[in-house]
């Protein structure tokens, strides 16, 4: 249902609009990981090891160049990342079988039950706002995120 305020035509949004949805982007994602954040900082950890963990996670034997290409960092970057989460034993960086060159990244017991950990604070947020929300707002929601993202990262949601 859409407010009587906003009920103006869409396709034509104002520039105040706009300026409201840009700061609702930066305090949802503020609000959305902020007891990440928390967790993450009694391990020592911050926000780009929470993402690499994520996509390693979710993408078990992924290689090295496939985690650079989704978190578009600096290898020297993602290194420093990747050498404090082995460090602490939450992922484990083998070499591929198949092709020697490439590295393989996967998590460890440890690894999975931090990620978990923290995608379950995400999930309970989402759960709670998408039922909140209703499923035409769901979808709405889903086709915004996408328009946001770059075009070459939509085949990872094709066939969600």
């Amino acid at each position: 249902m859409t407010d009587v305020k906003n009920n103006s035509n869409l396709l034509f949004l104002r520039e105040d609009q706009l300026y409201e949805g840009i700061e609702l982007l930066f305090f949802a994602y503020r609000d959305f990981i902020a007891e990440c954040d928390n967790i993450l900082s009694t391990h020592g950890l911050g926000r780009a090891h929470h993402r690499a963990i994520y996509f390693i996670a979710r993408n078990p034997n992924i290689s090295i160049t496939e985690l650079l290409e989704i978190l578009r960092i600096t290898k020297q970057s993602l290194s420093r990342v990747l050498t404090d989460l082995a460090d602490k034993k939450y992922i484990v960086n083998t070499q591929c079988q198949i092709d020697k060159r490439r590295r393989i990244l996967k998590t460890t017991d440890k690894g999975r039950e931090l990620e978990e950990s923290l995608a379950k604070l995400h999930k309970d947020k989402l759960s709670h706002t998408y039922r909140k929300a209703g499923a035409e707002a769901v979808i709405g929601y889903r086709n915004v995120l996408l328009g946001i993202i770059d075009d070459k990262d939509h085949k990872r949601f094709k066939n969600r």
